[in-house]
């Protein structure tokens, strides 16, 4: 779902950390991936030099254009993959599409058109063309890697399609509302945990001088509905059949969202959310800057921003990161990506082996470290920056929802967001439900 720009391929060079991964929305790391731009030549093929090298193609969203620039996310996964290389005696050859700006062909279209045609062995894939792809019978069945067995369920049931596991990730990317703590203290304000205490929180705000209390996105405004919309579903003990129900058409998702979308109707009516600025903003690009200089008190963002000095992880200000407003409380949103092999990949031997190396509990423990995240393994554990203490705490404790869950016939992450863009553009709540249910009688033919 991030758009992006012109592809690169690129031999890995062994000992020089350049490669990285993105976030979601869509996937990981989408702040990097919205703002990476690559200057270079779009087709810049550098021939393999030794003709009997093993090799494995990676394709994912950023290719690092200044080679001297500081990236965490990159630098950690490019460690497990030295990890890889070094006991397989294979080379990892990337290529990566990216940004310059959102009117360029999505990394999702591209990632579908050469999964779909075998150009690659494995893939770095968001929640839609994880999907998508693994309802196409296009992504192998990672089940039986020995890393698998380690996973959390959280990861198992958002990336289980068909009853194949088709994509693993290195950290499970949680979506948060970023505070300043500072300024609900001045107003004497506790952190909302429902709904309406977050309304009356913006109300104060607003009353204060301050317009506009929430810094809102094109992308991202969807983790209000999610909460809202799954707060029972993921945490109410009856999962398995609700999401059978919505399967089948027994249940209707517009039924589910109706509540998020009316919620963020009376965000933009109450001018809480400047829908016009949103439309068209791209993640933190927009509303960072004033969230930063103490302007603006609440935005969205994923777990990943809270780390780094690029994002909000160096602020003037008391930061705290909580989950998003719902009926049971506080809630995190969480969409799953992952790495998959192409079913026809033409290397997928290899793949699978470097797979399972990247994503075993000692790479999992190294990339966490440096990264500071949440590891889709039950056995990594790290600890976190303060800011991220509130998210962390709910998460470990298994209240969140899932922003992706491969299991629902009708994709979550893109479609929602989409849908949601309709609203800041205008369409009614009823509209938007009815896309829905437009969504969901496709599945059902």
């Amino acid at each position: 779902m991030y758009p992006v720009k012109g592809v690169v391929m690129k031999r890995f060079e062994r000992g020089r950390i350049e490669r990285g991964v993105a976030v979601c929305i869509a996937g990981i790391m989408v702040l990097l991936l919205a703002a990476c731009g690559s200057q270079e030549d779009p087709m810049n093929l550098i021939t393999n030099e030794e003709d009997n090298e093993r090799e494995v193609n990676l394709f994912s969203p950023m290719e690092k254009s200044d080679p001297d620039a500081k990236n965490v996310a990159r630098s950690a996964s490019d460690l497990t993959i030295i990890m890889a290389e070094e006991e397989l005696g294979v080379t990892v050859a990337y290529k990566t599409y990216t940004a310059e700006n959102y009117q360029d062909k999505t990394y999702d279209d591209v990632t579908l058109e050469r999964a779909r045609n075998n150009m690659d062995d494995l893939y770095l894939l968001n929640p839609d063309t994880l999907l998508t792809l693994g309802a196409e019978g296009k992504l192998k069945d990672l089940s039986g890697l020995e890393s698998a067995k380690n996973l959390r369920e959280i990861v198992k049931t958002a990336n289980t399609v068909d009853g194949k596991l088709v994509a693993i990730p290195q950290e499970v990317v949680a979506y948060g509302l970023f505070v300043n703590k500072t300024m609900f203290d001045q107003y004497e304000l506790s952190l909302p945990e429902t709904p309406e205490e977050f309304l009356e929180c913006c109300r104060v705000f607003q009353e204060n001088g301050i317009e506009t209390p929430i810094g809102a996105n094109r992308w991202w405004l969807e983790t209000f509905v999610f909460a809202q919309a799954y707060a029972d579903l993921y945490n109410g003990g009856n999962t398995e059949a609700e999401i059978a129900a919505l399967n089948s058409g027994e249940a209707r998702y517009s039924d589910y969202m109706r509540p998020g979308f009316e919620f963020l109707k009376k965000l933009i009516d109450c001018g809480y959310i400047d829908a016009k600025k949103a439309a068209v903003s791209e993640a933190i690009e927009a509303e960072g800057p004033d969230f930063l200089a103490g302007k603006t008190p609440i935005v969205m963002a994923y777990w990943g921003a809270a780390n780094t000095e690029t994002a909000y992880g160096k602020t003037d200000f008391e930061m705290q990161v909580i989950g998003f407003p719902s009926s049971r409380g506080q809630m995190p949103v969480v969409p799953i990506t992952g790495f998959g092999v192409g079913v026809n990949a033409e290397h997928a031997e290899d793949a699978m082996d470097v797979l399972d190396i990247i994503v075993s509990d000692e790479a999992l423990q190294v990339y966490s470290e440096t990264n500071r995240v949440i590891s889709p393994s039950k056995n990594v554990k790290v600890d976190c920056v303060p800011a991220l203490q509130p998210l962390n705490d709910l998460i470990e404790e298994g209240v969140y929802v899932l922003g992706s869950n491969a299991g629902m016939k009708v994709e979550q992450w893109g479609n929602t967001c989409l849908i949601v863009r309709e609203l800041l553009n205008g369409a009614t709540v009823d509209e938007c439900m009815a896309a829905f249910d437009e969504l969901q009688d496709a599945t059902l033919d």
